[in-house]
This record gives C-alpha cells, sequence and structure tokens, in this order.
C-alpha cells in the first residue's frame, strides 16, 4: 500500500470548502522533516461532481490523495481496493496510488482517533457517550469499538439520526443506546465523551460539566478552546482536541503515501498549533 518515495511525488487535499484545511501545512512540515524536498502538497476545491474528471487527469507522480467532505463517501466507486476499515464506515479520507497505478482507499480517521486517545492514556473505557449523529460520529462508533467494552449512548436530535446510530452500532458491534439531545447534559458523566458536532452546538452544554469530569474527546479545532473544552479543562478534566485527531490521521496518510515511518509527529503538531494561532 505504500508508493515509491523516489523522484518528485505529488499529493493534495481535495473537498468543499477547502480553503480552511490544515493539511498542507501538517503535510508539507513532514516532507521537510522527512528531506523529501521534491515532495508538493496541494489542496483543490473539488466537489462530488468534479471528482472523476480530476481522478481521470491524474499523472503518475501523484502519490496520494486527503479527502475531506463532501467526497469521502463519493470516492469509493473510482477505486480499484478500499481497506476494511474504510468500508466499516463507507468513508475514505485517504488515497493512495501504488507503483502499479492501483488506487487504495482508507481511512485514517479511525486509528487517529485511537491514537490520539492513547496518547492521553485512554486505552480502555467500560462505557462512553457521543454527541452528535454525523458522519464523523460513525467514525467515532468505529474507534470506540476498539475500546469501549460497554455501551455507547448517542445523543441526537431526530428519530431518523437515532435510528441510523443504532444501525451504525449493529454494524460495528457497538452497544449503541440513543437519547434526544435534550438530556445532552447527561453525557458529561460519562468516562469518554465524543463531541462531533458543529462549532457552537455545545456551548450551552457547558454549565453542565461536572466538577470531576473524565475525558472529552472534542473533534473540533478551529475556533479552539470550544466553551465546552475550556470548562471542562478549569475543572481539571483530560481534554483531546481535533488538531490531536487532525495530526494523528495526518501522520497515518504521510506514511502511506511516502512509505516512510514514522512520520513527524511533533513537528506535524507545532505546525499546526502555529498555523492556528496566526489565524487568529
Amino acid at each position: 500500500m505504500r508508493a515509491r518515495a523516489t523522484d518528485a511525488r505529488r499529493a493534495a487535499v481535495l473537498g468543499s470548502p477547502v480553503a480552511h484545511s490544515l493539511s498542507p501545512v501538517l503535510h508539507r512540515t513532514a516532507y521537510r522533516e522527512l528531506g523529501l524536498g521534491d515532495w508538493s502538497y496541494d489542496r483543490f476545491e473539488i466537489d462530488e461532481e468534479a471528482l472523476p474528471g480530476f481522478f481521470g487527469d491524474l499523472g503518475p507522480e501523484w502519490a496520494g490523495l486527503s479527502l475531506t467532505m463532501p467526497l469521502k463517501r463519493a470516492v469509493i466507486p473510482l477505486l480499484d481496493e478500499v481497506s476494511e476499515t474504510a468500508a466499516s464506515v463507507e468513508a475514505v479520507n485517504t488515497v493512495v496510488f501504488t507503483e502499479d497505478g492501483r488506487r487504495v482507499g482508507d481511512n485514517t480517521d479511525i486509528p487517529g482517533m485511537v491514537a490520539a486517545l492513547r496518547e492521553r492514556g485512554i486505552e480502555q473505557v467500560d462505557s462512553a457517550a457521543i454527541l452528535g449523529a454525523g458522519a464523523t460520529a460513525s467514525s467515532a462508533l468505529a474507534a470506540l469499538a476498539q475500546i469501549c467494552t460497554g455501551e455507547v449512548v448517542a445523543y441526537v436530535r431526530s428519530a431518523e439520526r437515532a435510528a441510523e446510530m443504532r444501525r451504525w452500532g449493529e454494524r460495528l458491534d457497538v452497544e449503541v443506546r440513543t437519547q434526544d439531545w435534550a438530556q445532552a447534559a447527561q453525557a458529561l458523566r460519562a468516562p469518554l465523551v465524543i463531541a462531533t458536532t458543529p462549532a457552537g452546538t455545545t456551548d450551552a452544554l457547558s454549565a453542565a460539566v461536572p466538577e470531576r469530569p473524565a475525558t472529552l474527546f472534542d473533534v473540533l479545532y478551529d475556533p479552539w478552546p470550544t466553551d465546552l473544552a475550556a470548562r471542562w479543562s478549569g475543572y481539571g478534566g483530560a481534554v483531546v482536541s481535533g488538531l490531536d485527531l487532525l495530526v494523528h490521521q495526518a501522520v497515518l496518510q504521510v506514511e502511506q503515501m511516502t512509505g516512510r515511518a514514522p512520520a513527524p509527529l511533533d513537528a506535524m503538531r507545532k505546525a499546526g498549533e502555529q498555523a492556528l494561532m496566526n489565524r487568529r
């Protein structure tokens, strides 16, 4: 699944919108640290309609692609192979072009979540809560399938979303119970809370943070900290950020695309932190 690490190679992140993506900062930093001075990493504003044409124009210099919304599912028909991890959530965020010209899709978000949690000492929990029910929530469920030994409670806004989360739970072999979003404050007492909602959605919950919170994984990174994360850390709880996730999944992408391991995690994280500071 590795691309050759010689000669000038190209990689990029695709999506719409994509201008905000930190992926170029992270991957370019990795290339410098790994001595891959002739590698380049760009960003392209590509929607679902334009994706097949973009793939059709790619030459042999391409090593890989990072994919963000709305392309993670749309890319699957264009691939020769999809990893078991990506297939489990029907979402591909990484494409590697092999030396024999095959297009291989993977999902590094799921192992990236697990790695980010393990970095903070979270190896296993006996229960967890998920705030939200979108695409990121399904990846969170897949990550919890590896570290959660008991029930996962998902807090959602509609019966349709609740049914969808239960279906994902059955597919991923995770025990999922759903609760209405009106009860979301109850989630904050779980050993692990994963917030997968858009910016501002959890702000109203910050007043309900318990005095001794456990671990919060908030997948947002800009703006940071969220109100919930700030209150959580203020009470001494452990907080894993969206930047932690972004860096860990990018590390895996770099290693797959370049064939070089380990990727420079610390340098990539510092570059991401600096890029976020420069936006403020």
